[in-house]
């Protein structure tokens, strides 16, 4: 059976609320970490999430 070649990732508020999302990264083609501008609806804005693993 073939490895996968995706990992899945958490991206974490930087707003501090405790809110995430869960995408998939390859991590042989992706050697940094992920940064996205995305929505918080906790903080009800627009803020960063940053990569983290999940636990």
């Amino acid at each position: 059976m073939a490895k996968k070649n995706f990992l899945l990732i958490r991206l974490v508020s930087s707003a501090q609320t405790g809110y995430f999302y869960v995408t998939k990264k390859n991590p042989k083609k992706q050697t940094e970490k992920l940064k996205f501008r995305k929505y918080d609806p906790i903080a009800r804005k627009h803020v960063e999430f940053t990569e983290a693993k999940i636990k």
